[in-house]
């Protein structure tokens, strides 16, 4: 069975909750499209979500999302100046950094930025003859790259994207699905996992 989730977002209490719901088997695999970190005000728990990523190896395949590609460039960013600049340095604009640097060495941030940089921004798969496009905000035919914004951000034009890619179903993250129903979108499941 194929099983795809999308924006965790810090929620590490849903993420295990929808795990423990979903119980993958050795032929199972889930697809996750962007945005395991940053937001969750209420109970934000960045380093355990990457752990519970970190357990799935390879059941999972992941799309980067913006805030996967932020907190990568942010990480390098921080490490990349010496330690005296380090305060000077314009706080990241989400709770994810501060919380994982409490936890997590110099080495454990430097390897989880190279784990976000190393997900994919689209992905091609067929499951029983139909072909499916994943990515983050928006996908594109495969013959056809844009910027990396246009995946991980998607375009204004809510035509474009939801006239689809010719021969592919795609599946995107990103946008709530109330947003996309105002636009003749569907949703799959109007119910919240108990």
């Amino acid at each position: 069975m194929h099983y795809v989730m999308g924006d965790i977002h810090n929620d590490n209490q849903k993420f295990v909750k929808m795990l423990n719901l979903i119980s993958l088997t050795p032929s199972d695999h889930l697809f996750i499209l962007g945005d395991l970190f940053d937001r969750c005000n209420s109970h934000p728990e960045p380093v355990e979500v990457y752990f519970n990523v970190l357990k799935l190896t390879d059941k999972v395949s992941i799309i980067k999302g913006n805030h996967d590609l932020w907190l990568a460039e942010y990480i390098n960013n921080y490490y990349s100046i010496p330690e005296k600049k380090r305060k000077k340095l314009t706080p990241y604009g989400y709770n994810s950094f501060e919380l994982m640097k409490a936890r997590l060495t110099e080495v454990d941030m430097l390897q989880l930025a190279s784990f976000l940089n190393s997900f994919a921004y689209q992905l091609e798969i067929e499951v029983e003859g139909k072909k499916y496009l994943m990515a983050h905000a928006m996908t594109s035919n495969p013959q056809i790259e844009h910027p990396l914004e246009f995946y991980t951000m998607g375009i204004e034009d809510s035509d474009y994207y939801l006239n689809g890619i010719s021969g592919y179903i795609s599946l995107c993250g990103h946008t709530d699905s109330s947003f996309m129903k105002g636009y003749g979108g569907t949703y799959s499941d109007e119910k919240e996992p108990s």
